[in-house]
């Protein structure tokens, strides 16, 4: 898997089959600090977050699972929407642990053994919403952290979720979507980094890779590498 940066410039070739192309990319997308939230996605040419399959699995390549598996390595955690779950079937990451916030507490779809170990998969839901948890994820050691909004309505305050998470001690967050969370993390001020890789292609569904942002946030480009196939992968800094 040969990869090209493009910025910074000058332009260097990564080959991500050997062991020094992958530590190259592990070096490039390492976190400045160790609290640090980072948005992973994928998306079309015209920003549609699924492809001819309704989900991203259409959109993605091999290189960009590499840099997914990268990314997971790097974090402490790994933090999905329950629409991510259900939609995409949601396996288990084999290097970091999986945090799932839910506001309904439906996880029916999802692909994660019974069995797994303690500390593995945590879910941050309403208080109300936590015996469904229980009921659609059948996980008997799954951790379920019960939030609460000021006015006790059901849904997930999403800053109080990542301080669940980094009170666990995760605290590199690496969030893989949804389109919906990863849109109301960006608009709670809570995202340091976008990485989002761009699919040579455009896509019919009407699926957008960021919905209902609230307002315009400036970004730096800290790089671009691109692939033979003619994948863009980006990095970009969140500015405050």
């Amino acid at each position: 898997m040969k990869l090209r940066q493009l910025v910074p410039w000058p332009s260097v070739e990564i080959d991500a089959d050997t062991l020094d192309g992958r530590e190259t990319l592990s070096g490039l997308y390492a976190a400045p600090q160790r609290r640090w939230l980072r948005i992973n996605l994928v998306a079309s040419v015209n920003g549609q977050a699924a492809g001819a399959d309704g989900t991203s699995e259409s959109l993605t390549n091999r290189v960009d699972r590499r840099i997914l598996g990268i990314l997971r390595r790097l974090a402490d955690i790994v933090l999905v929407g329950a629409a991510s779950v259900r939609t995409e079937g949601y396996f288990l990451p084999k290097s970091a642990p999986l945090a799932i916030v839910t506001r309904s507490g439906d996880l029916s779809g999802h692909r994660i053994p019974r069995d797994v170990p303690a500390g593995k998969v945590i879910v941050l839901c309403p208080s109300a919403s936590a015996a469904t948890v229980r009921a659609t994820l059948g996980i008997e050691n799954a951790a379920i952290i019960e939030l609460e909004t000021a006015s006790g309505r059901a849904s997930v305050n999403l800053a109080e979720a990542t301080h669940s998470l980094r009170a666990l001690g995760h605290e590199g967050i690496v969030c893989e979507g949804g389109p919906n969370l990863a849109s109301q993390l960006l608009n709670a001020g809570l995202v340091d980094e976008l990485c989002l890789s761009t699919s040579p292609q455009v896509s019919a569904t009407d699926t957008r890779v960021l919905p209902g942002l609230a307002a315009n946030l400036p970004l730096r480009l800290e790089h671009l590498l691109s692939d033979s196939e003619g994948y863009l992968f980006a990095r970009w800094a969140v500015l405050s």
